[in-house]
């Protein structure tokens, strides 16, 4: 049986394949698209997911949608009605995008793929969220919270999942608890997220990464924005926003006069700590550091409010277990707070757990909610996406006359990278299937030596072209982690695995990793174990042999503003604008 969920026309477009209950392919639409954040229809995704099973779409059993376009229309009209004048064009919006194109997503469905009605199904945006966490995790009973910007009404849920393993029972998701528009944690971090010059559904992690630059002085403020309940439960002062009749803003005058004016996009982003080589520019500094503290309040009181829920939920559950989706789920400081300051003994959130995720979520909810199969399926990798074979490599190089050297041995090819990381190169590793979700995990990323503290700016400058507070992720050989960060029985967790916490660094190991070390003394660890990624863990492991430090500095491999890359031909592109000094694709070298 084949099913393919789908997600598209808000953002973050993707396709999800499975087989039998088994994940077969996953991407987003933007890979292909090279469109960040792409959210049209996911054509191209689509094609590779039946590509990738060797079928066509007549071959498909059900096809899935991730939310329920005219309950979301209904919430759009309402909402206008209820502040018209003021939503004239959210009107307009609605007239000429939904009423078109975004309602009648069964009609192209059945056009494009030319399958009958009766195989198309439509999952709530919230459900798909919380399918796509607990049906991917391995846990046989969870309790769910789901967080986000807003589905067709919510824009929180609390629940409990139970799962049928073994042929006995239902597998059953049940949302008891939810929080409807225009009360939502991800639009008011979203309306910061715009207030910090930063573009909404795409820059909320910068907001998460200015944090640890400022100090939270202005909650007082954030909490005129928000009532939070003791239960973790919260209502907005409408009074502030503008993201419920407005198209293009979120906040309003009120909050601007609350907090200032907004940070100008354009303007460069730098503090004491991130170049104080610039401490003459006293005004710009002062400015700067005023916007680090308002980013440090918002991470703060998110933070505090998801708590809250958390131990809320594990109260009304007496669960042990915990699963997360939805955007606010990508916020990796609060994750770790939440495993380490609640009961919940296990978190999972599987890696794409934005929109993206929902076309995952919606066919693992038609597998086993609707046509209730049994799990079998636990999602331990990432690596869902399009792989690219050795002759693909060749034939690319060779057709642009690309200098290369082939080292088909793959401990002699280790050793080379290696010996450029050590020198102070910067690597450019292209490998096997592209990562599912937002983050490189090894197969599509930037290798450095984090011993090297320039390296931090090397990386940001020269090669990302991006701003300087933003941090880098350490990938770390899962059993030395515990070594270098304060993470409990790090190897038994998942979210690890998927770049998904954020913990501290063990003091003494401040200087000795500091290009990955942020500032306040955490990193967004990645833990990589030889079972999952063997050629991953085997260039983490040599450089430890070689340095006595088995962590590399990682980042996503592309430029600023792009999409990860995909192929070899926008391996290339990064590379050969960039200043990356290796490229290795596959068992390709390529040198400048």
């Amino acid at each position: 049986m084949y099913i393919l969920g789908l997600s598209f026309y808000y953002h973050d477009s993707a396709a999800a394949l499975l087989k039998d209950g088994e994940l077969v392919a996953a991407a987003m639409e933007e890979r292909f698209s090279r469109i960040k954040n792409d959210n049209g229809f996911p054509t191209r995704a689509i094609q590779f997911c039946l590509r990738k099973a060797g079928i066509k779409a007549a071959d498909l059993d059900y096809v899935v949608f991730y939310e329920k376009p005219f309950v979301k229309f209904a919430r759009i009209l309402l909402s206008v009605l209820g502040t018209f004048p003021r939503s004239r064009d959210v009107w307009r919006e609605a007239m000429f995008v939904w009423m078109p194109e975004k309602l009648w997503i069964k009609t192209r469905l059945q056009n494009h793929l030319g399958i009958s009605a009766d195989k198309i199904l439509f999952c709530d945006h919230h459900m798909s969220h919380a399918a796509s966490a607990f049906y991917a995790s391995p846990f046989e009973e969870a309790a769910v919270l789901t967080i986000d910007g807003v589905g067709e009404w919510t824009t929180t849920t609390l629940g409990r999942a139970k799962a049928n393993w073994n042929g006995d029972g239902r597998n059953e998701i049940t949302l008891f608890e939810e929080i409807r528009f225009p009360h939502s944690i991800g639009l008011l971090y979203s309306a910061f997220t715009a207030f910090l010059g930063f573009k909404v559904n795409e820059g909320e992690y910068k907001v998460m990464g200015m944090a640890p630059y400022g100090t939270p002085r202005f909650v007082d403020k954030v909490y005129k924005l928000i009532h939070l309940n003791a239960d973790g439960s919260f209502h907005l002062n409408m009074d502030y926003f503008s993201f419920h009749y407005s198209a293009d803003r979120t906040f309003n005058q009120r909050f601007i006069d609350l907090f200032g004016e907004p940070r100008t996009p354009s303007d460069d982003f730098f503090t004491m700590a991130t170049n104080p080589e610039r401490a003459h520019e006293k005004e710009a500094m002062a400015r700067n550091q005023y916007y680090a503290d308002v980013a440090a309040s918002i991470q703060a009181v998110t933070e505090e409010a998801l708590l809250r829920m958390a131990r809320h939920l594990h109260a009304k559950t007496g669960l042990k277990k915990l699963v997360m989706a939805g955007g606010v789920a990508l916020n990796s400081v609060a994750n770790y707070k939440i495993l380490h300051e609640t009961p919940f003994e296990e978190v999972y959130i599987q890696p794409a757990a934005g929109d993206d995720g929902g076309a995952l979520g919606a066919a693992l909810w038609a597998y086993h909610s609707v046509l209730q199969q049994p799990r079998k399926f636990v999602m331990q990798h990432a690596y869902w996406g399009e792989e690219y074979g050795e002759a693909h490599i060749r034939d690319f190089l060779e057709s642009h006359n690309i200098p290369y050297t082939y080292e088909p041995d793959d401990q002699r090819l280790i050793d080379q990278v290696v010996e450029s990381l050590v020198q102070g190169q910067v690597v450019g590793w292209f490998q096997g299937r592209f990562e599912w979700g937002p983050r490189a995990l090894g197969n599509r990323s930037i290798l450095a030596d984090p011993r090297r503290s320039e390296m931090k700016n090397v990386v940001n400058t020269k090669i990302k072209y991006r701003e300087p507070f933003r941090p880098f992720a350490p990938v770390v050989l899962t059993e030395c982690a515990p070594e270098y960060f304060d993470f409990p029985d790090v190897a038994q967790h998942f979210p690890p695995r998927f770049m998904l916490m954020v913990s501290p660094v063990h003091p003494d190991k401040y200087t000795v990793i500091p290009a990955t070390t942020h500032e306040g003394g955490t990193g967004r660890l990645q833990t990589i174990d030889f079972e999952t990624n063997p050629r991953y863990y085997n260039v983490v492991k040599t450089f430890g042999e070689a340095t006595g430090v088995p962590v590399l500095l990682n980042t996503s491999f592309n430029l600023r503003g792009e999409p990860i890359v995909t192929s070899p031909a926008n391996a290339w592109n990064t590379f050969s604008k960039s200043g990356l000094d290796l490229l290795v694709l596959g068992s390709y070298l390529v040198r400048k």
